[in-house]
């Protein structure tokens, strides 16, 4: 069977205002492992803002949100307009602030957000094609605005034991007309209707491995679906 091709989308580099290194870290090695084949994009735009992440304040510093996502991707990297849907069989989105502040205005918005034109595009072509969409950590907010009554977790919608601080997320995506489905850091949940995987990552305050082997199933759904 020829590799299956997996179109990555980044959203900047640092959790606090782009892609969060250590999912987008997973997701390749999980990919690779399967013998994927990955090109990786993000949007050519200014970021929301820049966040110093020693001191976790923003600075007056502008970045681009291409630029940036090039530092992960060890400058391998494409502008999220060129993507070609017909030449992928699938797309992953790794969560990070970067999705809620530069992919959508979730941060500042919440339900209310709005989507970037062409990440929404991106999304609604992937979906139009029937091919499956992998979303992990705050990144299934994306299939929850763009695609109304889908299925998406985002963890737990209470904040059990304390390892799920941002249970409101669940709500939110509730009230956005879509089911949140419960599921620990280890599991990821299939939308098999609209072929969106998602898993909640460090949504979970849980230890990196855990999270690690969480993106692992999303990726191993995804690449079935594939």
């Amino acid at each position: 069977m020829a590799p299956r091709k997996v179109a990555l989308v980044l959203a900047g580099c640092g959790v606090f205002d782009g892609s969060e290194l250590h999912e987008a870290s997973a997701v390749m090695v999980h990919l690779s492992r399967s013998g994927a084949e990955v090109k990786i994009f993000a949007p050519n735009m200014e970021q929301m803002h820049v966040v110093n992440h020693l001191l976790g304040n923003p600075t007056e510093e502008k970045r681009n949100v291409l630029v940036e996502s090039a530092r992960i991707a060890r400058g391998n990297i494409q502008d999220l307009a060129d993507l070609k849907v017909s030449e992928f069989d699938a797309v992953i989105f790794p969560g990070g602030f970067g999705v809620a502040k530069n992919l959508c205005s979730w941060a500042v918005d919440g339900k209310d957000c709005t989507v970037n034109n062409i990440v929404k595009a991106t999304l609604q072509a992937f979906h139009s094609a029937k091919k499956p969409i992998g979303l992990c950590c705050i990144s299934p907010v994306l299939a929850a605005k763009v695609f109304p009554g889908c299925e998406v977790t985002v963890g737990h919608d209470k904040n059990v034991d304390g390892r799920f601080p941002d249970a409101e997320t669940a709500t939110a995506i509730q009230e956005l007309g879509c089911k949140h489905i419960c599921k620990n850091v280890g599991e990821s949940h299939v939308d098999s209707t609209n072929k969106i995987v998602t898993t909640c990552a460090f949504m979970c305050k849980a230890p990196l491995h855990e999270i690690f082997d969480g993106i692992g199933t999303m990726v191993g759904e995804v690449l079935k679906l594939a």
